[in-house]
């Protein structure tokens, strides 16, 4: 169902609805009728976590018109009977910043989102308005915002270097924040297990991140330590929200190391304990006990500071080397592991033929053995080549549904744009919101279906700041998703990770759109 969008004030969007059961009203001439389009039979969940009701939706350029009990005449209907409608997902931790490259979206398409926000973990495009551009030029599948990310500015500004800011340097990274908000940025984000962000201090990130909320903007943190460290972080986390007085999400909430498996209990008290005082802080998490990120997280921080000949130089030094190697192992055991076993190579280029295999297989394969010394070693291999994307499994069961549990955690899925055929990526690209609608909805029970859709909807909307989107009623966008909860479930596994989810409806389609606008400081952008 296409859409227009009024946007929300420095709010970027690319317009345009996905659906799992869409039906595109793109390029049909204008009817006379009261409704462009009626859904009919269907059971609705409004994504206020209301309970489900029978009604009909009528739809007129592009907004729900009317909810209810329609029997007017429409240019187009579609049956819904069996079937739920609930509002379009929005997914607010993605790294689609590609998305002009690949603007169909399709593996967000099947899993029923309609609303992106690119730019997460500090990494994004570092000229906001270029690429707004390049989306508007190009158009979408689906609604499209982006953050502005903090390794970028600091990268741009200062390089690689582990010290602190000049009073020079941090008003030009203050000044790349205002820039990318004043382009259309909703909000500042960081990245900090990542070089160069993780070195920056607290003082530093709140400093950026006041810019951004003054602006009308969020802070969206990967923090410091998601396992070993998890309460620190958190506490860091709401510091920040206290400093700059804004809205704060903590990314893909988890607790990463087996040492620390149960410590979800204490990161969602410290949330609850800053939200009673009265300070705006939510959550977000993928539905799966494995992360993904970049291998050069396994290493020390300090190893990886300065050019790329600097860090080739350390690793190639043998001394410098063995340093590394050991406080690499040091790592491992602190957060309850023996080796890098538990970790899978998701994308290599320098040899694709490694896609797919624990470290433990590959040092095998490599190494002629798969100990912890020889994964250690083709680690350095991989890292001097160019690093690799990893998937590691290092989550329990229990945080996971404690977490989700949580009324203020939204679902997101921290995925890229999946191309079919590239890579072994993590499932949550074509998996996380069918998962939970089949897993921990159907299956385990963790949550009602209203909740689970609530979390996929108005949850992160209203914390974004997305109006009129993530419910329905009359006056909303029309991003709507139709599927059976009684089969709805996610195909996509570990080993083959990019089937489409089944029992979504059939004759899917997408609407896309050319529209895009930038906000304007000190205005509302127009319609598009």
């Amino acid at each position: 169902m296409a859409s227009a969008a009024l946007l929300p004030r420095r709010v970027a969007l690319a317009a345009g609805v996905a659906t799992l059961a869409a039906a595109s009203l793109a390029g049909q001439a204008p009817s006379r009728a009261p409704f462009d389009l009626v859904i009919t039979h269907g059971r609705i969940i409004d994504g206020t976590g209301a309970p489900a009701r029978a009604a009909d939706i009528g739809i007129r350029n592009g907004r729900i018109a009317e909810v209810g009990q329609l029997r007017t005449a429409a240019a187009e209907r579609i049956d819904a009977s069996g079937l739920t409608i609930a509002p379009g997902f929005v997914d607010v931790h993605t790294h689609a910043d590609d998305i002009a490259d690949h603007p169909l979206a399709e593996n967000f398409v099947h899993m029923g989102v309609t609303t992106i926000v690119a730019g997460n973990c500090g990494s994004s495009a570092r000229n906001i308005g270029d690429a707004l551009g390049r989306i508007r030029a190009t158009g979408t599948s689906v609604n499209y915002a982006t953050l502005i990310g903090h390794n970028t500015i600091r990268e741009a500004v200062m390089g690689n270097d582990n010290r602190f800011p000049s009073v020079t340097e941090l008003k030009k990274m203050k000044s790349l924040v205002f820039e990318g908000m004043a382009d259309g940025a909703i909000g500042f984000s960081t990245g900090l297990q990542y070089i160069p962000g993780t070195y920056a201090t607290n003082f530093e990130i709140s400093s950026l991140a006041h810019v951004a909320s003054n602006e009308g903007g969020i802070y969206a943190t990967h923090m410091r330590n998601e396992g070993t460290a998890l309460e620190a972080a958190v506490r860091e986390s709401i510091q920040v929200a206290y400093l700059i007085d804004g809205p704060v999400e903590i990314s893909h909430l988890k607790v990463d190391s087996p040492a620390q498996w149960g410590a979800s209990a204490t990161a969602l008290a410290l949330i609850d304990a800053a939200r009673k005082r009265g300070l705006r802080v939510q959550a977000d998490q993928y539905a799966y006990t494995a992360g993904s990120s970049s291998l050069s997280i396994r290493f020390p921080s300090w190893a990886l500071e300065g050019a790329a000949e600097v860090v080739q130089q350390r690793l190639r030094d043998p001394a410098t080397w063995a340093r590394i190697k050991k406080e690499m192992q040091q790592l491992l055991d602190e957060r309850g592991f023996n080796d890098l076993s538990w970790a899978t190579i998701a994308s290599y280029r320098a040899d694709p033929s490694l896609d797919g295999l624990t470290m433990k297989q590959a040092a095998e394969k490599l190494k002629g053995s798969g100990g912890a010394d020889a994964q250690l070693e083709l680690a350095r291999d991989m890292q001097r080549n160019g690093g690799a994307a990893m998937v590691y499994h290092f989550m329990s069961d229990d945080d996971v549904a404690t977490i989700m549990r949580h009324p203020m955690v939204s679902i997101a899925s921290d995925a890229g744009i999946n191309v079919l055929g590239r890579g072994v990526p993590h499932p949550r690209g074509y998996g996380d919101n069918p998962r939970v609608l089949g897993k921990y909805v159907r299956e385990d029970g963790v949550l009602t279906l209203e909740e689970a859709v609530r979390k996929m909807t108005s949850l992160p909307a209203q914390f974004f700041g997305f109006a009129d989107r993530g419910v329905i009623k009359a006056g909303a966008f029309a991003d709507l998703v139709i599927f059976d909860p009684a089969k709805v479930a996610d195909t996509a596994t570990y080993a083959k990770p990019q089937p489409i989810p089944s029992a979504s409806p059939p004759s899917s389609s997408t609407a896309s759109s050319r529209c895009a606008t930038a906000g304007t400081r000190g205005r509302r952008p127009d319609r598009c």
